[in-house]
Order: structure tokens, then sequence, then C-alpha cells
């Protein structure tokens, strides 16, 4: 059973950056999917980027494209996040999650990390 750790939110200010980290621990297939989602309280939970396993194959929100990169160091086991040009409107929390198709429907993530909040000032 893989579980998952998110860390990096904070405060930052409009047209800044910030890295979240997502660190995977116990064994997960080699063909899993990763991805991040966000989360405004009250409303739907929101895809954000995902990426195979293999660190190949990133797909990104048309909001976040351009703006985020999604990553995955295999050896140290962490999904990343690189969030730049960040909007007011990106604040949220942020949760990776792990799965078996690739695809945006959060249905097809079955394990996913505790959350890691982050807000943009203007």
């Amino acid at each position: 059973q893989v579980q998952l750790t998110e860390s990096g939110g904070g405060s930052v200010q409009a047209g800044g950056s910030l890295r979240l980290s997502c660190a995977a621990s116990g064994r997960a297939s080699s063909n899993s999917v990763m991805a991040w989602f966000r989360q405004t309280p009250g409303k739907e939970r929101e895809f954000v980027a995902l990426i195979r396993w293999r660190n190949t194959s990133p797909f990104y929100a048309d909001s976040v494209k351009g703006r985020f990169t999604i990553s995955r160091d295999n050896p140290e086991n962490t999904l990343y996040l690189q969030m730049n040009n960040l909007k007011p409107n990106d604040r949220d929390v942020y949760y990776c999650a792990i799965g078996s198709e690739y695809g945006r429907d959060q249905r097809a993530y079955h394990t996913w990390g505790q959350g890691t909040q982050f807000t943009v000032d203007y």
C-alpha cells in the first residue's frame, strides 16, 4: 500500500513561484499514474496535472498549462508540482494522488495524500 505525503505549502505573492512535493512510501506499480488535484472548500475537487509513474506523458488542465510543471524524481520516489506565475485563484488545498488509469477523473485515483495549502497574496 502506497502512502502519499504532500509538503511545500505556504504563502507567496502573485506572480511568484512555489514547488509542492509529494513523497510516496511503499510499493506501487510502474504502470501507475500520479496526479495533482486542488480543492476550494465547498467546491468540487479540480484536476491540475498528471504524469505516468515513469515520469512520462505529463498532462495539464488548461488553467495551469504553461505555468505549472509536473515531474517525478524516481530514485527519490517523489512527485513535484512546480508552479510559476501564480495567480490569486490558484490558492487552494492541493492533493497528490495515485491511480492506475491515465485520466483526469478523480475516481480513477485510489490513494490520496492529506493535502497541502498555500495562499497567493496580491
